[in-house]
């Protein structure tokens, strides 16, 4: 899958011409629409958000950090301690995610972005509606609907209570107001991509994960997890993830999988979307071992407890979720075109996933076309599992690159029945992300990757400097 033969080459290019075609296309008839008849309901068509060029306190730490990134990454990530490299990919992408939310400057791009009036924080101040928690959420359902009294504000009408909750605790403990609720989303949604490389190297070997790294570092998507709570909820999924995919690879399975449960749990009350992420889990538990069965009660008992929590508290996620769908038809989710937005989301994906994730998803195709014809066809895939040595060491690429391309394919899968629903249409430049991350170490499979984390880091630092994104 490294291969750089010409033929691999301007296939790679032909794909990131096509997404560029997808993104100016979307662009173009996005425009044409919403000058027409305004039912898109953004001005940066696909993207929320609107022109306005411009530069700030950022501009020059975030250069500073692709340009680090490009020039040492690809060499650290082979050669750090694996424990180091962790370290680093957190550190560095703590810092990218900064350093783009700055060139808003410190107001608009960390303190108000939660605060505003479609936000979670306009339920804690300055009315604090969640005083009493066990009340407040007996009585949720009854404020979803947007003609009902003391209607909820629009992304807590649209999300269970755990992510209105999040918040509410950090303003009990004494982090209350939009500064910290933004660093505590960069700060957590940070660790995303560490969670993503702990899982590619239980999965597919140490060599990929490694090669993914700079990757999830110096990913466009930090344009929007600083600071949007969706970048939190993709760290919440992501660690559900990889610590199932410890469960089915590592020497706890009973400890990992009880935790990948209570995170699971906890994603579905962050998130009624995040439920797909049942497909990446699917796929882990596929590219698990033998002994992939032995946590799945462990980890089946810790899926329930927050579930049980919250319906003992008062709160029905199904009456909600059914609520909720009622809500987003009567806003704008109600009038701006399937048509449009079932194929225009994918321009999203692009922007936020960059140049270098459609080439390594090129790259990724042919593997998970065969492992799929295999399956159907009764015949065992050729996945072979890398051992817990195999895995420290660095299983070579060629045995263990269809088990990362399993991987992706089923982030991608998961990623498109949400756009086919019809429930995300519009704003999945950061409704997407939980889906995103997973698809960013598709860019393992590219040589010459200082090219690439080129490209990725220029596709950030034009959006961010271009666009005054909505969230």
């Amino acid at each position: 899958m490294l291969g750089e033969s010409p033929r691999a080459v301007r296939l790679d290019l032909a794909a990131v011409l096509a997404g560029a075609l997808l993104v100016l296309t979307a662009a173009v008839v996005g425009y044409v629409i919403e000058h027409r008849d305004g039912t898109l309901f953004v001005s940066a068509a696909p993207l929320y958000g609107h022109w306005g060029p411009h530069t700030g306190p950022g501009t020059p730490a975030a250069i500073a950090v692709a340009v680090a990134v490009v020039a040492y990454g690809p060499r650290l990530a082979a050669r750090l301690p694996w424990r180091g490299l962790l370290s680093a990919v957190w550190g560095t992408t703590t810092v990218w995610t900064f350093s783009l939310a700055l060139i808003d400057g410190w107001e608009r791009g960390v303190a108000r972005r939660l605060t505003t009036r479609y936000e979670y924080l306009q339920v804690i101040t300055p009315v604090n509606r969640f005083h009493d928690i066990p009340a407040a959420l007996r009585d949720f359902t009854h404020h979803i609907l947007l003609h009902s009294p003391g209607h909820w504000p629009a992304h807590i009408a649209g999300h269970p209570p755990g992510a209105t909750l999040t918040f509410v605790l950090l303003d009990r403990i004494g982090l209350g107001g939009g500064a910290w609720a933004g660093v505590w989303c960069v700060t957590v949604g940070a660790t995303a991509g560490v969670a993503v490389l702990v899982a590619v190297r239980a999965l597919a070997g140490e060599v990929l994960a490694r090669r993914a790294a700079p990757f999830l570092s110096l990913a466009p998507a930090a344009v929007w997890m600083g600071t949007s709570a969706d970048g939190y909820f993709a760290a919440v999924a992501a660690w559900a993830l990889a610590l199932l995919a410890l469960a089915v690879t590592g020497p706890r399975p009973r400890t990992a999988g009880l935790a990948s449960g209570l995170l699971l749990g906890l994603t579905a009350y962050l998130s009624y979307g995040l439920t797909l992420v049942c497909v990446i889990a699917c796929a882990v538990l596929l590219l698990g071992r033998r002994s992939r069965t032995r946590p799945l009660p462990y980890a089946l008992a810790g899926l329930a407890v927050v579930p049980t929590v919250f319906t003992l508290l008062g709160f029905d996620w199904f009456e909600a979720y059914r609520l909720l769908v009622v809500r987003y038809y009567q806003g704008a989710g109600g009038v701006r075109p399937y048509g449009y937005w079932v194929w225009a989301n994918l321009a999203c994906t692009v922007l936020i996933t960059g140049p270098a994730t459609v080439a390594g998803l090129r790259r990724a195709g042919p593997a998970v076309v065969r492992t799929t014809a295999a399956a159907i066809t009764a015949l065992p895939p050729k996945l072979p599992v890398p051992s817990r040595e195999e895995s420290a060491a660095g299983a070579p690429e060629d045995s263990t690159g269809p088990r990362l391309a399993v991987l992706v394919g089923a982030a991608l899968l998961a990623l498109l029945v949400a756009d086919l629903s019809g429930m995300s249409k519009a704003e999945t430049e950061r409704i997407w992300l939980p889906f995103a991350m997973w698809l960013l170490p598709a860019g393992a499979f590219l040589p010459r990757p200082r090219t690439w984390l080129v490209a990725q880091a220029a596709t950030a630092l034009l959006l961010n400097h271009l666009l005054l994104t909505g969230w």
